[in-house]
């Protein structure tokens, strides 16, 4: 038995590109502009339903959008300009990071430093038992 998400995520595959583009950029557009009205709202004062408007935003963001980009990617690689620009984009962002990692001094090649103190305090860490008169 086919689920309902199941042939909502084939239907969606088997679009074309251009439909494909713009089936991710209308919730796009709708999310994105309602991010600046829940900090206008927060801004007014209304702390809670500013930051529940965020929260929901963010959520649906990472939720829906999130899992649409991953499943119509393959399509919108096949679009020239979107080809180059999201070859841009993902050399940027490895540039960026790989500048941050420098920055902060993180070594993927280092052991975690709490696993070496661990290591070194383990031999010393031995049980210690009680004189033989003191058992039963």
């Amino acid at each position: 038995m086919e689920t309902f998400r199941m042939r909502l995520r084939r239907t969606i595959e088997g679009l074309r590109p251009y439909p494909s583009l713009l089936l991710l950029a209308v919730p796009i557009a709708i999310v994105e502009p309602l991010k600046l009205a829940a900090v206008a709202v927060a801004g007014k004062g209304h702390w809670i339903a500013g930051t529940a408007m965020i929260v929901a935003c963010y959520a649906f963001s990472l939720l829906v959008v999130e899992q649409l980009f991953v499943i119509v990617k393959p399509k919108l690689l096949t679009i020239t300009w979107f080809a180059k620009l999201w070859e841009e984009f993902v050399f940027v962002r490895a540039r960026a990071w790989r500048i941050i990692k420098t920055a902060i001094g993180f070594r993927s090649n280092r052991k975690p430093f709490a696993s070496s103190l661990w290591k070194r305090a383990a031999p010393a860490a031995k049980p210690v038992l009680a004189p033989k008169s003191a058992r039963r």
